[in-house]
């Protein structure tokens, strides 16, 4: 049996290390470690191949046993530890930013001081920055979660199946908007202008499953004191937890996912569907949904639906619309093309 380290100590991206351990725990192929920060480890917390790590461990750890390949999960600070890593050991990395790791080092200097400066100091004198791009380099691969990011340069790794779980039978409409409740990255005035100027006598339900804070907080809190009866909506002030989230995923019956077409990473733009992956493409996998994306997000892939003007009547619509998840997204062939990826990367 083939023998893989996965890293996962940037305290970022628990989703994809809970994913990854989902569609391998069964693996006849594999047996993998997972080296998790406290805060990771806490997050997904169950397994005895689950250790805690932390950039003054991970080099040790790695030593006292043979491993056949190591995946880091998260490359955004500690960069001097991971650039050991890739030095040494067979070493693929998952990239979530690819103009990111593309910048060069005159503008990494450049955009210390546009924002988090103290923060971005310290990631420059002590824990290498300027490395960043030599890592990916020395990188035997670089993976990428999206399909449709995949190049000659990123190799895709299928970690997302569908769940199989019976879908409670809705009296009302339920509309799922998944992630923080930040305009950063998704546009939430948009829905929240939507759902105020809502006319239907038909019965509605959004859930934003995220937390809320600061000023979309006030927004929401507003928004639900100048709602008809029929139309309801449910948010959260605190971090929702797994059990909430999964609960309000099986419940729904659309997702809503009003991502912004640009963003910002340390200061560097990038573009959903283009340079980055939204999370919410995921969800929409693991849990079986159709998914209404901002009409400029382009893909290739059935389940993502493009916004219409009319987006109440389309809900309507797409609550009865069917798609097969279970015919390409079923654990057992996502597995076998996880299992495929994996024996390349260690051939290599």
């Amino acid at each position: 049996m083939k023998k893989i380290a996965y890293i996962e100590i940037d305290n970022h991206h628990a989703e994809v290390a809970l994913s990854f351990m989902d569609i391998m725990d069964d693996s006849n192929e594999f047996s993998v470690d997972y080296y998790f920060s406290e805060k990771i480890k806490n997050q997904v917390g169950r397994g005895n191949s689950v250790f805690v790590s932390d950039s003054s461990m991970i080099l040790d750890q790695l030593k006292a046993e043979k491993y056949d390949l190591i995946i880091i999960g998260t490359v955004h600070r500690y960069f001097n530890t991971f650039q050991a890593i890739t030095e040494k050991y067979n070493t693929a990395i998952i990239v979530h930013n690819l103009n990111f790791i593309n910048t060069s080092n005159w503008n990494l200097a450049k955009n210390i001081f546009k924002k988090d400066v103290f923060y971005r100091l310290k990631l420059l004198w002590k824990e290498g920055l300027l490395n960043s791009s030599k890592i990916y380099k020395k990188a035997k691969n670089v993976l990428v979660l999206d399909e449709e990011l995949t190049s000659g340069k990123y190799t895709f790794l299928p970690i997302f199946y569908t769940k199989n779980f019976v879908k409670p039978a809705n009296q009302v409409l339920t509309v799922v908007i998944s992630g923080g409740v930040s305009q950063e990255r998704r546009d939430y005035d948009h829905v929240f202008k939507i759902i105020q100027n809502l006319k239907t006598d038909e019965k509605y339900e959004f859930v934003f499953l995220g937390r809320a804070r600061d000023q979309e907080l006030e927004q929401l809190e507003q928004l639900s004191l100048n709602l008809p009866e029929n139309v309801n909506i449910k948010y959260f002030s605190k971090r929702v937890s797994t059990e909430d989230f999964e609960r309000w995923m099986q419940k729904a019956d659309i997702l809503w996912c009003p991502i912004r077409q640009e963003i910002n990473f340390f200061s560097q733009k990038e573009m959903y569907g283009v340079s980055k992956m939204t999370g919410n493409l995921g969800d929409a996998i693991k849990y079986g949904k159709l998914a209404v994306f901002p009409a400029n997000y382009t893909s290739k892939l059935d389940f993502i639906i493009p916004e219409r003007e009319d987006i109440i009547d389309q809900f309507k619509q797409l609550k009865n619309n069917n798609f097969d998840f279970q015919e390409k997204y079923n654990k057992k062939t996502v597995q076998e093309s996880l299992e495929k990826v994996l024996n390349s990367l260690i051939s290599i």
